[in-house]
């Protein structure tokens, strides 16, 4: 791409990165995926909050997971957004339940695979994407496809 065709190119959305959620968007910039984990009763959390939903308890740390899932539910998104996005209409959202506990589940884009090919409960693992020089987000794409 050409240094004129980047400065054309719309910036992407800003994130709000709190204190919370930190942890998470650092180690996404590693190409790690680590979620919260309490402490005390050992119940993996996403989205991170300051208690455990479960136990009510604050001893909440980040630690790694191991970016394995399944297909929980998709949808093939038409809409623009966000004009960084444009040029990636249609893309496949995704909910996926990762492999650590029943239920822990994460909103995410499903890569590498076309909408009539999704199936639910399909094995998927996290892979990362750099959105800018400071943003990486982790997607997810058909389990042994990244090989």
């Amino acid at each position: 791409m050409t240094q004129q065709a980047d400065l054309a190119r719309p910036a992407p959305p800003e994130m709000v990165i709190d204190a919370l959620s930190a942890p998470f968007w650092a180690a996404a910039r590693e190409r790690r995926l680590e979620l919260q984990r309490c402490q005390d009763c050992g119940l993996f959390i996403h989205l991170p909050r300051p208690v455990c939903r479960r136990c009510g308890s604050f001893r909440l740390e980040f630690e790694p997971v191991s970016g394995r899932g399944s297909v929980y539910s998709f949808t093939e998104t038409r809409r623009v957004f966000h004009p960084f996005f444009a040029d990636r209409v249609p893309y496949l959202l995704a909910s996926i339940e990762l492999a650590e506990q029943t239920d822990l589940r994460m909103l995410s884009n499903l890569v590498g695979i076309a909408e009539p090919d999704v199936r639910f409960g399909m094995p998927v693992e996290v892979t990362f994407e750099d959105l800018s020089a400071d943003l990486t987000i982790p997607v997810f794409a058909p389990a042994g496809s990244l090989a």
